[in-house]
């Protein structure tokens, strides 16, 4: 369980994924050599599971971001299996999540305007397997977007 120490450290790497090691340390008040230590024990204990690039679609040209919510139909034993492969073959989603509850699904789909996103749908969204039921909510704004925890 991280202690006090670790939880600094993850606040100033939340804060700044990109910070050097050494001003990492600094700002966190421990040494550079204690810093790596730390930094790879949260790493073996999975507390650290990487690191990775934030990419801004819309700046890659995608206007467009839905979110599609679906039920599937619980009577095929492999629905979430088929459904879940087929929406993995799909370059524009996103994000896949399953969840309990009246929901069974949720992709996140970008498109580069509304015409691309009409294709995707009709080529792809509508010929993924099992779906009882689906919701679109097309994303106006984003408010909040963080990835910070309150350590």
């Amino acid at each position: 369980m991280p202690d006090a120490t670790d939880r600094r450290i993850l606040r100033q790497l939340l804060a700044d994924p990109e910070l050097p090691n050494a001003e990492l340390a600094e700002r966190a008040g421990v040494t550079p050599a204690s810093l790596w230590r730390r930094l790879d024990r949260l790493r073996e204990g999975g507390v650290i599971g990487g690191f990775e690039a934030r990419i801004d679609w819309r700046k890659l040209g995608y206007e467009v971001q839905v979110s599609l919510r679906f039920t599937l139909d619980k009577t095929e034993p492999r629905a979430f299996d088929n459904f879940i492969a087929a929406a993995r073959k799909v370059p524009e989603v996103t994000e896949i999540q399953t969840f309990l509850g009246s929901v069974d699904m949720r992709l996140s789909v970008i498109a580069r305007d509304m015409a691309h996103w009409q294709q995707i749908y009709r080529e792809s969204i509508l010929t993924l397997p099992h779906v009882q039921d689906s919701d679109a909510l097309m994303l106006v704004s984003t408010i909040k977007d963080v990835q910070e925890l309150p350590l």
